[in-house]
């Protein structure tokens, strides 16, 4: 029997006894090691000088692996559920690690464009395969409190940053004697680049398979103890029927959901991606910033954190009130946050912080508690593949969000000049963006039952 045999769904049943909580630490080493995308920032100005390119140029390998991410999801998705969450980690582990090493040997060739197949492509079909691989298992492991199941993985994912960008910082200082971590101009020489690439994929590929190892899948008959099935049916939009992926993309719900995570991801990813300037740009007096360099860096770290909380909390409390009602308050609260962060933003630092740390605790609940959401309308039997087609919302919004951030700012100055009025016309933008998703998700309802599947007889027999 291949190895590739022994990861297949029928050969990870879990045994009789197996303890379900071994599964969220399973997905959560592959979160945590495809979290990395998040600090590519780290090497940036390195990359610019290494490669001698634009910002722009170095920035399109981050865009390549958020659209591949998207893309992969989507069509892999049905593959994914097809074939279980072991051999899907494992291949996202093989395309993950082989980006990291063609990256390098592109660092090592001064040839961009192989950064952009490896890091871009190759890693960004990891992404989008890793991402969606534990999630349909997580759900059917925990139908008593998938919220919580999906945010203890996903929660990885935003805090994989906080692990690797130190990291990063160290390596390239070890790497390269002349980089010095905590100048922010400081640069590292290629061939520290080059292995603190070759040092990343080894190292990821090995926790990964900690995952492989050790995901499982609950067998058919399995429910958790003193857990009613009978419980969840009484809940508003929550299904007992299945609805499949090729149906779920022809529903109302799943386009509405569509543009409720759109419109969240966009709100929230403007911000991250523009924060470190951001907050020095906002208390700027005279051409003088009172944020240090290295203080706007801790606020990166700062908001690194509200976004892994976020996706914890908020997913956890959505099993409590509900999906929809906790996308209310994504959706209704950001929109006063980001009126408050407007106006009063500039008012004092602490404030800005805390109002762009809620925003981004926002994203990632949004993130972490659409697995649930989708169990709730299509159920179980294709959530993964699912989830997989509705991440291209994430693709999208991962290109507009930049896009409108930077459109409204070039329009107002250089950089480095601009102050806290710059960003007003790009944050009320978002506010109305804000608003579009808060009116889609009033108007999700359950899935009719002419997309359902037909029962199984197993099913019919359980249901009389």
């Amino acid at each position: 029997m291949s190895l590739l045999t022994r990861l297949d769904r029928e050969h990870s049943v879990a045994p009789p006894g197996f303890s379900r909580w071994l599964i969220p630490p399973a997905a959560l080493s592959v979160h945590l090691c495809i979290g990395q995308v998040y600090a590519t920032s780290v090497y940036k100005n390195s990359f610019v000088s290494h490669f001698e390119a634009s910002q722009t140029s170095i920035g399109i390998i981050f865009s390549i692996a958020i659209v591949m991410l998207g893309l992969s999801a989507a069509v892999g998705g049905t593959w994914v559920e097809r074939n279980g969450p072991r051999k899907a980690m494992f291949v996202s582990a093989c395309f993950w690690a082989a980006g990291f090493l063609v990256s390098a040997l592109g660092i090592g060739t001064s040839q961009l464009w192989l950064v952009y197949l490896g890091y871009g492509v190759l890693g960004g079909i990891g992404l989008g395969i890793g991402y969606i691989s534990p999630v349909s298992t997580l759900i059917k492991w925990f139908p008593d409190r998938p919220g919580l199941a999906t945010g203890l993985a996903i929660m990885g994912f935003g805090g994989g940053a906080l692990i690797a960008s130190p990291a990063s910082r160290q390596l390239l200082s070890f790497y390269d004697d002349n980089y010095d971590p905590s100048v922010a101009t400081s640069v590292a020489s290629g061939g520290s680049l080059v292995a603190l690439f070759l040092t990343l994929g080894i190292a990821y590929f090995v926790i990964m398979m900690f995952g492989v190892a050790n995901m499982r899948v609950p067998a058919g008959d399995w429910k958790p103890d003193g857990w009613d099935p009978a419980s969840v049916k009484v809940k508003p939009l929550v299904t007992s029927a299945s609805v499949s992926a090729a149906n779920a993309i022809r529903t109302r719900a799943f386009w509405l959901l569509w543009i409720v995570l759109f419109c969240n991801v966009t709100a929230g990813i403007g911000i991250l991606e523009q924060a470190s300037p951001m907050i020095q740009d906002f208390f700027r007096s005279d051409g003088v910033s009172s944020v240090s360099v290295a203080a706007a860096g801790g606020f990166v770290g700062v908001l690194s954190l509200f976004n892994m909380a976020g996706r914890f909390a908020w997913s956890s409390t959505s099993d409590v009130i509900g999906r929809k009602p906790i996308y209310l308050v994504y959706l209704g609260v950001g929109v006063i946050l980001y009126l408050l962060l407007a106006t009063v933003g500039d008012a004092a630092t602490w404030l800005f912080v805390i109002l762009a740390g809620i925003i981004l605790s926002f994203y990632g609940g949004g993130f972490a508690t659409v697995p649930a959401y989708l169990r709730d309308l299509f159920g179980t039997f294709q959530v993964g593949a699912i989830h997989g087609r509705l991440l291209t919302a994430w693709s999208a919004a991962g290109v507009a969000g930049p896009l409108i951030i930077n459109g409204f700012l070039d329009a107002e100055g250089k950089p480095g000049t601009l102050t806290s009025a710059a960003y007003q016309p790009a944050l009320f933008t978002m506010v109305g963006i804000l608003v579009v998703g808060f009116v889609a998700n009033l108007l999700i309802r359950p899935v009719p039952e002419r997309y359902h599947e037909p029962a199984r007889p197993l099913e019919k027999e359980a249901a009389a």
